[in-house]
This record gives structure tokens, C-alpha cells and sequence, in this order.
């Protein structure tokens, strides 16, 4: 056996072989790694969508939050303005009511002390009538002096 003829034969079969493999078999493989190309270019065209879009839900629920701050801040003031004002207008009213019944309680004790200078009058008119019969040793008429006894009373 002659060794270049053994080597032009496994030449010519390694091409044969190789332009089977050419023909019926690195076709089916090099489909089969473009569609995996396809597939991982898609996977990292979603993967970036998707942290796009969960970096948009996370700006919109910073966004939320915020207003929900904000808001609740506005409805905490809104409601503090309410009780101030609330405490102050009872307190108005507490003044008010406060001041009534103080007018109203020196309206009483006014009442009061006029019913009892009346009383004293009337009284100090009768020991002023009764004074005078002890003095004067006699009866004297509160009717016939009522005016004597009228002019007494009001000096006091």
C-alpha cells in the first residue's frame, strides 16, 4: 500500500464528507442557532423592556405615594384648622355664655338688693314710727304722717 494514495483517499473522502456536512447538516444546525440568536436577542429585547417598564411603575408609585402625602398633609392641616377653629369658637361661645350669666347674676343681685332696701326701708319706717311713740309717749298714725314717714325712708 502507498501512503500517498491512502492520503489522496482520506482527502477525497474528508471532502466528500465535508460537502455532505455542507449540504445536509450544517444547514439544519445553523438554523437552529439563528432561531436561538432570535430567541436571546428577543429575551434581552424583553428583559429591557421589562426594566423599563418596572422602572416606569416604580416612578408611578413613587409619584402616588407622594400624592398620597401630600394629600393626607393637606387633610391633616385642613383638619388641625378645623379643631383650632372649632376650639375657638367654643371658646367664644363659653365667653359669651360666660358673660350672660354674669349679667344675668348682677341683674339678680341687683333685684336682690333692691327687695332688701325695700324691706329695710319699710322696716326702718315702721321703727322710725314706733321710735317716735316711744318718744313722744303717744300713738302717732303712720297713715295721717305717711308722708313724713315716705321722706325718712328715702334718706335712707
Amino acid at each position: 500500500m502507498n501512503i500517498n494514495l491512502t492520503l489522496i483517499g482520506q482527502t477525497i473522502a474528508f471532502a466528500i464528507f465535508v460537502l455532505f456536512c455542507m449540504k445536509y447538516v450544517w444547514p439544519p444546525i445553523n438554523q437552529v442557532m439563528q432561531e436561538r440568536k432570535k430567541k436571546i436577542a428577543e429575551g434581552l429585547d424583553a428583559a429591557g423592556r421589562a426594566e423599563r417598564e418596572l422602572q416606569e411603575v416604580q416612578q408611578q408609585v413613587e409619584q402616588i405615594l407622594r400624592e398620597g402625602k401630600e394629600q393626607a398633609a393637606d387633610i391633616l392641616d385642613k383638619a388641625n384648622k378645623t379643631a383650632s377653629s372649632i376650639i375657638e369658637e367654643s371658646k367664644q361661645q363659653a365667653r359669651t355664655e360666660g358673660e350672660k350669666l354674669i349679667a344675668s347674676a348682677r341683674s339678680e343681685i341687683d333685684l336682690e338688693v333692691n327687695r332688701a332696701r325695700d324691706q329695710l326701708r319699710s322696716q326702718v319706717a315702721s321703727l322710725a314710727v314706733q321710735g317716735a311713740e316711744k318718744i313722744l309717749e303717744s300713738s302717732v298714725d303712720a297713715d295721717a304722717h305717711s308722708d313724713l314717714v315716705d321722706k325718712i325712708a328715702s334718706k335712707l
